[in-house]
């Protein structure tokens, strides 16, 4: 009888590890949300809007001027609450999601705060950002080779398993940076980057380690309660705080469970919004050094911009951009899968 009840109370403990990140993040986003935005209001903590000189966005956008930032401080402690409430905190995966969590946070916090009193979009320099991530990065991509080396047995979609050594700890720095960028760059729209993160999170519960899943269901929670803020018109961005912040732990999460290739796939909008940025500096530069004057690849970088300048709606973007996470997600999923079969 003690023996059944035993495993009754250990079922019972692995259920609310996994229902309480779930439920914990959104319902205390509806409480925290309203009042979280009128603190931000008043301290006029609006977010600036690029300015037509480097580029003229649709007319609505001028709307946006003063809107509160910095929501991604009420993400991230909701995932950093549920994590450490539901997570192993002896694993060492999670001490680098929290360790890359919390700098890349607080690294957005700096860039943000920085933009409110400057009354521009120029935050920290670029330098500063890249050298804080590196420093964040690298201290988890040593950590994780020296603690699990397992995890420099890699995923390859189509191929299987490739064990890569010591080669590891740069493509994780790789990785975990990138990442963080690219979320970054993806968030310029309303509900952009907070809908995609949510079927990113969702569907790579499909493929992690069960030791990462309290965190990923905890960030899918956060992100739809601060969608149901964030949804187009929005009431509160969530700035640099919350997008380098995701960026980071995501690709830490990617790192974490052997799967930075996979990632690519499943996070494929965010791949193609950070390529679209690179390619429009790389081709701009190219042509002012090739024709005395810089010209644009796309009409404007991120991507999503240049689909609002061929005349598409901030929602059909948005709508179409998660409609395309979706479908990536899926494909990845369903190669994993596919992959996984093959090997048994």
């Amino acid at each position: 009888m003690l023996q059944f009840i035993e495993i009754d109370n250990a079922h019972l403990l692995v259920a609310v590890n996994y229902i309480l990140p779930v439920l914990l993040p959104f319902v205390l986003s509806m409480f925290i949300g309203p009042r979280l935005i009128a603190v931000l209001r008043a301290m006029k903590a609006g977010q600036p809007i690029r300015e037509a000189s480097k580029g003229v966005l649709a007319p609505e956008h001028s709307s946006k001027v003063g809107t509160p930032t910095m929501g991604g401080m009420m993400i991230i402690s909701l995932i950093l609450l549920a994590t450490l409430l539901c997570a192993d905190l002896t694993n060492p995966r999670i001490h680098c999601i929290l360790l890359v969590t919390c700098v890349t946070a607080f690294l957005g916090f700096l860039d943000d705060y920085a933009k409110i009193t400057k009354k521009t979009t120029d935050g920290v320099s670029g330098w500063f950002k890249i050298g804080l991530q590196f420093l964040a990065a690298a201290g988890c991509a040593v950590y994780l080779y020296i603690s699990v080396p397992t995890l420099t047995n890699l995923y390859i979609p189509f191929y299987g398993y490739l064990n890569i050594g010591v080669f590891f700890i740069p493509l994780a720095l790789l990785v975990i940076i990138g990442a963080s960028n690219a979320v970054n760059l993806t968030d310029g729209l309303d509900g952009l980057a907070s809908g995609c993160m949510i079927i990113v999170s969702l569907f790579y519960l499909l493929v992690l380690p069960q030791v990462l899943t309290p965190v990923m269901l905890g960030v899918a929670s956060a992100c739809a309660g601060f969608l149901w803020f964030n949804c187009h018109p929005a009431r509160v961005f969530m700035g640099d705080t919350g997008s380098l912040a995701l960026g980071g732990l995501l690709g830490t999460v990617a790192v974490c469970s052997a799967t930075p290739f996979l990632l690519v796939i499943i996070g494929g909008v965010f791949v193609a919004e950070a390529c679209s940025v690179m390619i429009q500096v790389a081709w701009f530069k190219y042509t002012r050094k090739k024709y005395g004057e810089g010209r644009r690849f796309f009409l404007m970088a991120p991507i999503h911009h240049h689909f609002e300048k061929k005349g598409w709606s901030e929602t059909h973007v948005c709508v179409r951009f998660w409609l395309i996470t979706l479908l990536l997600s899926l494909l990845g999923c369903a190669i994993f899968i596919a992959d996984q079969a093959s090997l048994i």
